[in-house]
């Protein structure tokens, strides 16, 4: 359902702010470094020779290497370093939880308190080789094989990348109108702006040996056993399809929506002055997304934005740095309840019946004491699941797709990367990790063959 369409709340509108405030307010979060600052920023580096940040990176990227390039006048060869590892560096740079990866076990954290901005020096470097269309890979001569994606995302991507490089042809299909995947549809817009995500897709495509094909949906357009008679092998990078449900009276309702959603649509406007906004906006669920929609909602125009989440600060899924910046763009974070009915009369707010929780030994406790929360607009924001319909034969665990260290499904010639999988961290490097990964093991099974 388009955003705000149909919503009984009384006082949803668009054209909230003015023409520059939107513009000022999904402005680049991080503005990029210059070379003076990224040359100063670089020297802080201690070069660690067991460096910490580095084992804590999911792709293994050599940073200290990387920043010393850098700190030598050397941009293109850092970027080349970085993609060495990560394809989508620069992407990575950007959208990272740098706080709790790399930057966290960052040394001078001890000695300052404050690390090397690794992310920030990754996307100097890799923003230069963008600029320049500068080209670190040459394909190898043609394999004569063929191998399928399923999924434009960043698994795939990755995948897809490093199988051309090897010689062999991808044909990469893609559900969704646009490639990218997350990167294209579901991460904040201040954090990827300038339409970053098509001109990385179009880096990365132009090693060649890459087709992609969208509005093809697995299960739909297309089978896997058909990938699998007409391909030399399969990579799986579908991502999760499915929506958490809240199982709570009302939670159907016109009036409260999908926060994947409607991340979805902000991403692909035209113009963010056309999207309706309450006035007043909850948001239900304690991860990266409920972040997203409810600074989103607050830059366009939204007066007073809640989010409500069932236990307590330590046990949120997004990070401290997330959580602050939410505060800081005047979101109101409510700890320890939880909605247990939804409301909805035409012409009135969508009133939501709370109750308040507490931790027991480990496990969440309702209190039976109850509140009402109002709003003018609701978002469901409580994650997703992995849906199984598309790829009948591959086993699970966990309730997403069972692979071993190589990626390697259940089926013979089927490999599987990314969120869809068992054990990931639903990141975008862990997902380019798990592409990079099935590429060297799917290149190695090719070669025996």
């Amino acid at each position: 359902m388009p955003a705000a369409q149909g919503r009984p709340g009384p006082d949803i509108a668009s054209g909230r702010l003015a023409a520059d405030d939107y513009a000022r307010n999904f402005a680049d979060l991080h503005p990029p470094l210059d070379a003076h600052e990224a040359l100063v920023e670089s020297d802080r580096c201690y070069f660690c020779y067991d460096a910490p940040c580095m084992n804590a990176c999911p792709t293994g990227i050599d940073i200290p290497l990387f920043i010393r390039e850098i700190n030598t006048g050397n941009p293109l060869g850092a970027a080349k370093t970085i993609f060495d590892e990560n394809i989508l560096g620069g992407m990575c740079a950007r959208v990272c939880p740098t706080e709790t990866l790399c930057e966290e076990a960052c040394v001078r954290n001890e000695a300052e308190g404050e690390p090397v901005k690794i992310g920030l020096l990754q996307r100097h470097a890799t923003d230069k080789a963008m600029v320049a269309n500068a080209q670190f890979y040459k394909r190898a001569a043609p394999t004569g094989k063929r191998i399928a994606v399923v999924g434009a995302g960043p698994a795939g991507l990755a995948c897809a990348h490093r199988l051309a490089v090897y010689g062999h042809d991808v044909v990469i299909f893609d559900a969704k109108p646009k490639p990218g995947g997350l990167n294209e549809y579901g991460i904040a817009a201040y954090k990827t702006v300038a339409d970053f995500a098509q001109a990385e897709i179009d880096y990365i495509l132009s090693i060649g040996g890459i087709a992609i094909e969208n509005g093809k949906r697995l299960g739909q357009d297309f089978q896997l056993a058909d990938l699998r008679r007409q391909f030399d092998a399969v990579f799986i990078g579908i991502g999760l399809a499915g929506v958490n449900q809240l199982h709570e009276s009302g939670e159907e309702s016109p009036g409260v929506e999908d926060a994947v959603e409607f991340i979805a649509e902000l991403r692909q406007a035209d113009d963010l002055a056309n999207l309706k906004i309450g006035r007043r906006v909850a948001v239900i669920g304690g991860g990266m997304t409920a972040i997203d929609v409810a600074v989103q909602s607050k830059l366009l125009g939204a007066e007073d934005v809640t989010i409500l989440y069932r236990r307590g600060k330590e046990e949120m899924k997004a990070s401290e740095f997330e959580q602050d910046l939410a505060q800081t763009k005047g979101v109101t974070i409510k700890h320890w309840v939880r909605p247990r009915k939804i409301a909805v009369k035409e012409g009135s707010p969508v009133r939501i019946e709370c109750e308040y929780t507490r931790d027991e030994g480990g496990r969440l406790k309702a209190t039976g004491e109850t509140f009402e929360f109002e709003a003018d607009m609701v978002f469901k924001a409580i994650g997703q699941k992995f849906e199984p319909g598309p790829v009948p034969g591959l086993e699970l665990v966990g309730g997403r797709l069972k692979v071993d260290n190589e990626r390697r499904t259940s089926l013979p010639g089927v490999w599987a990367g990314g969120d869809c999988v068992h054990g990931g961290q639903d990141l975008t490097v862990a997902a380019v990790e798990d592409g990079k990964r099935a590429a060297e093991s799917i290149n190695r099974a090719l070669s025996r063959q």
